[in-house]
């Protein structure tokens, strides 16, 4: 599907981590005002993905700590009636990514953010295709004509760390 790679190779990044401390740091994606904290200093890397019917540039930040993966993916629609579109397939692929049942759905709000129908956090438990149960807590949410999907994936996720990582999100 559309992550499945990236969604795997994340998890195998998080499955390998062996580090228990989370050092916090802020962190600011080029070209973005978003503003992010992460457990653990993130690498980068984009690429070229189809989504919502559109070929765009996806950027990615993400690392592994304490056996999960936090991760931060944002891309450019260009086209404001592409926004909503986007924020929806990117949460239907995490679902199907992890062949995932009974999503939870709650409602996301970042400081400063576009508001749009779409922006909502999700909990999923699910597989790899290697049959390995996963837990990830996903976020998507617009600024402009900017799409986020923020992640963290693993064995179960510490709810302290997922609170401080989605409360770490702020445009400035």
């Amino acid at each position: 599907m559309l992550f499945r790679s990236s969604l795997a190779a994340a998890a195998l990044l998080a499955l390998g981590a062996c580090s228990p401390t989370l050092d916090w740091r802020q962190v600011r994606p080029e070209g973005s005002p978003l503003q992010a904290l992460f457990p653990c200093k993130p690498k980068t890397h984009a690429r070229t993905v189809a989504l919502a019917g559109a070929q765009v540039r996806m950027s990615l930040y993400a690392c592994s700590t304490g056996g999960h993966t936090y991760a931060l993916s944002l891309a450019d629609m260009g086209d404001p009636a592409q926004v909503t579109p986007a924020l929806r397939a990117l949460r239907e692929a995490t679902a199907s990514n992890l062949e995932a049942r009974n999503p939870e759905v709650t409602s996301l709000q970042v400081p400063g953010m576009t508001p749009n129908t779409e922006a909502a956090r999700i909990r999923v438990t699910g597989t790899l295709p290697d049959g390995q149960a996963l837990v990830q807590v996903a976020g998507y949410f617009a600024y402009g004509t900017m799409v986020y999907q923020v992640n963290v994936v693993g064995p179960q996720p510490p709810d302290d760390a997922v609170r401080t990582f989605f409360g770490g999100l702020q445009f400035r």
